[in-house]
């Protein structure tokens, strides 16, 4: 069993953002001591209750912070970036660090559509960059390889790469949560992961139909593919789900469409009283998380892993904190790391 860990950078009530990024160095810096596989950061905009705006940014950050973690995005939402800007800036990652560098790639906006439209600037890029992802996709992986891009210009032969003299690539993953992304990631022969910890509905469709139609391409002779899953470990149940619960409602209320702010801490979660249809999304959460104590998060991490038929998971690991706690630390999230590796290392 590979585990691995999922980081959307969370902001509590008692952090500053340079305090969550404290916060999730020393979180990176565990799972590398603890032999984690590899460390993706999440990009999403204008939420407050989440600081990982930008993977590339934060690859670096923590590729400088770690020795042997592979550090990736999980992912860069293509259609806000200009493919040749994302092939650049992970090929200097990967010259950074050589074989170190994942570039999980994916298709939703991970922000409103008045900030995916500022994100993409003034050229007033629209739907048609959501319609011409694959190409987007073709040309990102065609930018970071050795062999480049042939730019059509008459009577020359102009050749774009993302760096002047790329020795190795970074692995490039799919991400998805619809059928979509795995008819797509199939038909290109692309390694696959479903976001299973944010979605929960037709995990096992997307990867049936992943597998079965996969494709052998460049990047990949057969089907990859792992399984992403929020998770808090304690020293007993009820301490985990006093943990999660702060997580809970904050899905509960993005679902709902309520105005969003940082991550409760537990206190305060624990006073807080959830409209019926929040409620219901909070439980369903709950039902595919990851929880408990180190033993029966265990046993849940392997039943995932056998009923999906994956030998990877990636654990997002969701804890809040408790008042007084030190705002640059996120000591419930190591301690899930911790007792995570313990029973399955």
């Amino acid at each position: 069993m590979r585990l691995s860990v999922l980081d959307l950078v969370p902001v509590r009530t008692d952090q500053t953002t340079s305090d969550a990024l404290a916060a999730t160095t020393q979180l990176a810096q565990t799972a590398d001591r603890l032999g984690y596989t590899r460390y993706w950061l999440a990009e999403h905009h204008n939420m407050p209750a989440v600081a990982a705006t930008s993977p590339p940014v934060l690859i670096a950050h923590l590729a400088a912070q770690t020795s042997q973690l592979r550090l990736g995005s999980g992912g860069v939402m293509l259609p806000n970036h200009a493919p040749l800007a994302v092939a650049e800036q992970f090929a200097l990652l990967e010259a950074a660090h050589p074989g170190r560098i994942d570039l999980g790639i994916g298709r939703a906006p991970g922000s409103d559509p008045v900030t995916s439209l500022a994100l993409r600037g003034a050229a007033g890029r629209d739907d048609r960059d959501i319609e011409a992802f694959p190409e987007y996709l073709d040309d990102v992986v065609a930018l970071m390889s050795a062999r480049g891009v042939r730019v059509p210009i008459p009577n020359q032969r102009y050749i774009l790469k993302a760096t002047p003299a790329a020795a190795t690539e970074p692995k490039l993953w799919l991400l998805g949560s619809s059928m979509y992304s795995a008819h797509l990631a199939a038909a290109k022969g692309l390694p696959y992961v479903f976001a299973h910890h944010f979605s929960g509905q037709g995990t096992a469709e997307a990867l049936e139909v992943y597998r079965s139609e996969f494709r052998p391409g460049e990047l990949a002779s057969e089907p990859v593919t792992f399984l992403t899953v929020n998770a808090v470990v304690a020293e007993t149940r009820d301490e985990a789900m006093a943990l999660i619960l702060p997580n809970l409602q904050m899905m509960g209320r993005l679902r709902t469409g309520q105005p969003l702010g940082p991550l409760d801490l537990v206190e305060d979660a624990a006073e807080v009283t959830m409209a019926p249809q929040a409620e219901r999304i909070a439980e369903g959460a709950l039902r595919r998380a990851v929880v408990g104590t180190p033993t029966e998060a265990a046993e849940q991490v392997r039943a995932l892993a056998d009923e999906f038929g994956v030998d990877e998971v990636m654990v997002n690991p969701v804890a809040s904190a408790y008042r007084g706690t030190d705002p640059a630390s996120a000591p419930a999230r190591d301690k899930t790391l911790e007792l995570l590796a313990k029973e399955l290392f």
